[in-house]
């Protein structure tokens, strides 16, 4: 099936879906960082910058998640899931470009942070980003136009 990709901002009705999205790509990665998330730890990380929220959708069918901080001098991914039955599809890569074009547009930096053993940290290698720090936990990670 060809990808049709798309974004529309989240609604309060999205919670259900954000909820299942978060404990199905996050939960893993989380308790090997030792962190135990309930639902309400969950549902309180998506409530967090709510309105930054955009789902990521394929043939209008939601897929995904991205939580994106604009700042005068950075864009920070504050989330970013994709449903695992779309993984390895190129869509990660579609929005991280469209990410980066923005960026490119507005003459700033892109930021994220990502846990260490997600193996979403070599999708943003191939993008590009490099490790600026770490944490105890955590990749701070960046891209910019070179």
């Amino acid at each position: 099936m060809k990808l049709s990709v798309g974004f529309r901002r989240a609604v309060s009705t999205d919670i259900d879906f954000l909820l299942l999205l978060r404990k199905s790509t996050m939960t893993e990665h989380l308790n090997n960082a030792g962190f135990n998330f309930s639902e309400q730890d969950h549902i309180n990380r998506i409530n967090e910058f709510f309105n930054d929220s955009f789902i990521i959708t394929n043939h209008q069918q939601n897929i995904g998640l991205i939580k994106l901080g604009v700042f005068s001098t950075r864009i920070h991914i504050r989330q970013f899931q994709i449903l695992p039955a779309f993984h390895r599809k190129g869509i990660g890569s579609y929005v991280l470009n469209v990410v980066k074009k923005k960026a490119r547009e507005n003459q700033l930096p892109v930021t994220l942070n990502v846990l260490f053993d997600n193996p979403a940290k070599d999708l943003y290698i191939r993008h590009g980003f490099y490790v600026e720090e770490q944490s105890a936990l955590e990749y701070k990670m960046r891209w910019e136009e070179s």
